[in-house]
């Protein structure tokens, strides 16, 4: 058992979610980061976006896995893979900002009116 696994069996034990390891990223289909991935495609999006790894996600979450956020602005809902939603759950700070599908770019997050979650909590809190 390594230093990681006994820090999660005590957070665990106590009630708490292991802190995040930030290091432990991937691209959403687990391959590794490359530093193309930010290269945006005709309809705006990224070639590939960053998330925590797999291990890194099944370590447990902060928040609530949700999957689509509405953007404010513009009222349009969008729907994310369910590895990025882990990302968000795992560490709601992880991204800075976020895809609108409605206006066919990226917004930062946290900035008040622009983006919340389908339950009406803020995204990136």
């Amino acid at each position: 058992m390594g230093i990681k696994e006994i820090i999660d069996g005590v957070a665990r034990a106590v009630g708490a979610t292991p802190a995040v390891d930030r290091t432990e990223q991937t691209l959403t289909d687990g391959s590794p980061v490359t530093p193309d991935h930010r290269e945006l495609k005709p309809n705006g999006q990224q070639k590939d976006y960053v998330v925590l790894s797999d291990a890194e996600r099944a370590r447990g979450f902060v928040r609530p896995v949700r999957r689509t956020y509405v953007h404010e602005k513009c009222g349009v809902a969008t729907t994310m893979g369910q590895a990025l939603a882990e990302t968000y759950a795992r560490d709601p700070k992880f991204y800075s900002g976020t895809f609108c599908v409605g206006c066919g770019a990226h917004f930062p997050v946290g900035v008040e009116g622009q983006f919340v979650w389908d339950d009406g909590s803020k995204v990136g809190t």
